[in-house]
């Protein structure tokens, strides 16, 4: 949503006069001399059962005072308010607002409007969440929270509203879920590092803490770098994992100088080996190019990189970086279709909908020009 406007000063030869109020039935009634429910009879078009005179007065009364009804009122005597919940983790998460849009897409073309409520990361907020925009009678829910809550999510169930789960699964919960094939996803990327020559890996994540993505991800990137078999002449991958924090306003560079010692361990550990990084996510990519900045190095260069998400500035930091691109909008559209197909009846198993990953190669994972060059430590300033 846009941000408010700032107000504008006024001066004290002109005071700031009140909006006024917004006219309500009550106000058309007196104006007309009539009941409300006479009034109430003529905006639901039952003008047939008031005589032309009463008609004509509510009328005029309703064009004098620049009266409309209100659409929430309307829709709730209706007993549909035709309002979608969406609640989302981190709205500062591309991914998150690429969703939205989808889902926003789909749901207006329905003659649905969507409110949303962010969490800003705080899980002990789904509650609320959902609490509050139960009160609105939203008639649905899509979620793509951290699921650490299920019983948060269980009660929009209970309530009979219909829920659909983005990307992080909640546990024991039934309710359709449409996400990335994670599996599919972490090994494209492993596939494509070990194709271009590199051999020792690091992935960067954020808290996995019980996030299914997070979990899935990590799963996959250890079995990718263990692999019971090898292909001829195809050098296995070695790998780790490293939890990156949250910035903290105490110590707001602690992340960065954090990716900073994993960075300098992943060579070291390489010893000469060419090494390179995945990135769970554009919130992780950003904080590493950070720390690759501090330390004077660049990607595709010092180590190679591939990150989930392609954003719009990925192709423009150092060489490019090397993403795997979600189907965000497409998720977006899926799960409200989803809701929407629920909402009108659809009564079926929870139904699970995965969907691939595409590698958008750029030069941070290029081939290594010179190995050897690697083993050479570069200096940061």
């Amino acid at each position: 949503m846009p941000a408010p406007k700032s107000p504008r000063a006024s001066t004290p030869s002109a005071p700031a006069t009140a909006s006024p109020a917004r006219a309500t039935i009550a106000d058309v009634a007196r104006e007309a001399g009539v009941s409300k429910a006479t009034v109430s009879r003529f905006l639901n078009h039952r003008d047939t059962l008031l005589t032309p005179d009463i008609a004509a007065r509510v009328e005029r009364a309703v064009s004098a005072l620049g009266y409309s009804p209100s659409p929430m009122a309307q829709a709730l005597k209706r007993g549909r308010s035709r309002l979608i919940g969406l609640v989302v983790a981190d709205v500062t998460n591309p991914y998150s607002v690429a969703v939205l849009r989808g889902a926003e897409q789909v749901c207006q073309e329905a003659g649905y409007l969507v409110m949303l409520f962010n969490l800003g990361n705080d899980s002990g907020r789904e509650r609320e969440a959902m609490a509050a925009l139960a009160s609105y009678q939203v008639e649905g829910f899509i979620l793509n929270t951290l699921g650490r809550d299920p019983e948060a999510a269980a009660e929009a169930t209970r309530q009979g509203r219909p829920v659909v789960l983005v990307d992080r699964r909640h546990s024991g919960m039934q309710a359709d879920f449409v996400s990335l094939d994670n599996a599919q996803a972490v090994q494209m990327a492993l596939t494509h590092l070990q194709a271009q020559g590199w051999r020792e890996l690091l992935y960067v994540t954020e808290p996995v803490r019980g996030v299914s993505s997070r979990t899935e991800r990590e799963a996959a990137f250890r079995a990718g770098c263990h692999p019971s078999q090898q292909g001829e002449g195809r050098a296995a991958l070695s790998g780790q994992t490293f939890e990156s924090q949250e910035a903290r306003p105490e110590a707001p560079d602690a992340p960065v100088l954090a990716l900073m010692a994993a960075l300098q361990a992943l060579r070291e550990r390489a010893a000469g080996r060419p090494a390179a990084v995945l990135s769970s996510n554009s919130v992780v990519t950003l904080r590493l190019s950070a720390a690759m900045a501090r330390l004077g190095w660049q990607w595709g260069r010092e180590l190679g990189l591939v990150g989930f998400d392609d954003t719009d500035w990925a192709p423009h930091v150092g060489p490019g970086i090397s993403t795997i691109a979600q189907p965000t909008h497409d998720l977006g559209r899926l799960a409200a279709n989803c809701l929407l197909e629920r909402l009108r009846g659809l009564s079926l198993a929870p139904r699970q909908i995965l969907l691939p990953g595409t590698l958008v190669a750029r030069g941070s994972s290029r081939a290594p020009a010179n190995p050897e060059a690697l083993r050479q430590e570069p200096t940061p300033p």
